[in-house]
């Protein structure tokens, strides 16, 4: 499978039409002018625009937005009933771009390499999609972190068909990653735009899939060599980011979420286990195992040793994250960025034309 993800051209060719990056914040402080730095060095994009949206904050995120002719940045209308926040700031940020025939949505967290945008446009155009997922290189410091992260990457490099998935208008074949979006305006207006997974958590897969269900062709691709993120900062980052979504990433139910984690214990955690007893089946097993997640991490720029040995216990650590998350969902109790993880009464229209 590795061996069929899409990759980006060496030296792409300039991108000979309008690009806006939408860049949501919502208390980035830390990271709005880094990530801003990087968009603005952006090569091979002569037409490029920056919508930045201010989603409430309240630590000066707003005043780090640098001042340059491509920047614009729009304050966030709260989220409607039935909306969750980064969607309906995704959404507002689309609206303030009109004339954008490519739309880019980036995470602040994410550091842009210089033809990252060309490259991902080159992708799009070359292979004829309409959404391409650059994964990023994810950045790991902590233990939780190398164990936990590379398994984003693991479980669609294990478990989705590539190519298949490009062709396939299957809900089920579907992964993206909402820190690098890139998709066709036309497309992204034909699938209903942010107002069409509104209340997902998971917006980024959801997005995929609208655009799939209207007749479009997405997938993820390489993007190690494009940008680079580190989502979480060591274990209580791991555990309260993972805690929002996971309920809803593994199988979109939490029902489904509790079975798809059975089901990689049974398949990546028993072998192990039965090797420790003396087992050779399950030393196979466990050798499978690291060499699957050896050979995604060499391909998406992760660490191979030794942490591909440690296979098993990346498997019972999600195991752990899975049952916080499930639980968390039932009691009504998560929530990030000082909002609830809930998606209340849906609203009859969509926010996309609010105060954009």
């Amino acid at each position: 499978n590795t061996r069929l993800l899409r990759r980006p051209p060496d030296a792409p060719r300039p991108v000979r039409r309008p690009v806006t990056v939408v860049l949501p914040v919502r208390d980035e402080v830390a990271q709005v002018a880094g990530c801003l730095a990087a968009v603005l060095d952006q090569r091979g994009v002569p037409d490029l625009q920056v919508v930045v949206v201010d989603d409430g904050s309240t630590d000066g995120t707003a005043e780090r937005v640098v001042t340059d002719d491509r920047v614009r940045l729009v304050r966030a209308v709260p989220p409607a009933p039935g909306w969750l926040g980064k969607p309906n700031a995704c959404a507002q940020g689309a609206a303030a771009a009109p004339d954008a025939e490519v739309l880019v949505f980036l995470d602040a967290d994410v550091r842009l390499m210089p033809d990252a945008v060309a490259s991902a446009v080159a992708v799009l155009d070359d292979a004829e999609l309409d959404l391409v997922s650059p994964w990023p290189r994810q950045l790991t410091g902590s233990a939780a972190e190398r164990l936990v992260q590379p398994l984003q990457q693991w479980l669609w490099g294990t478990l989705l068909p590539l190519r298949l998935a490009e062709r396939s208008p299957r809900p089920s074949l579907a992964a993206a990653n909402g820190q690098f979006l890139v998709l066709r305006r036309a497309a992204y207006d034909r699938a209903g735009g942010h107002a069409a997974v509104r209340g997902e958590v998971i917006e980024d897969v959801a997005l995929l899939r609208a655009v799939k269900a209207a007749g479009g062709r997405g997938v993820v691709v390489d993007g190690s060599t494009l940008a680079a993120c580190r989502m979480y900062d060591g274990w209580p980052g791991v555990r309260d980011g993972y805690a929002k979504s996971l309920w809803s990433a593994l199988g979109g139910h939490p029902a489904a979420a509790v079975g798809a984690a059975a089901a990689l214990s049974a398949v990546w955690l028993l072998p192990p286990l039965a090797a420790l007893t003396g087992s050779r089946a399950g030393l196979a097993g466990y050798a499978a195992g690291v060499a699957g997640r050896a050979a995604v991490a060499a391909r998406t720029g992760g660490r191979v040793w030794p942490d591909a040995l440690a296979h098993p216990v990346s498997i019972a650590l999600l195991d752990v994250l899975v049952a916080r998350s499930v639980a968390g969902h039932r009691r009504g109790a998560l929530h990030w960025r000082g909002r609830p993880v809930t998606v209340p009464a849906p609203d009859a229209g969509p926010s996309a034309t609010m105060g954009a």
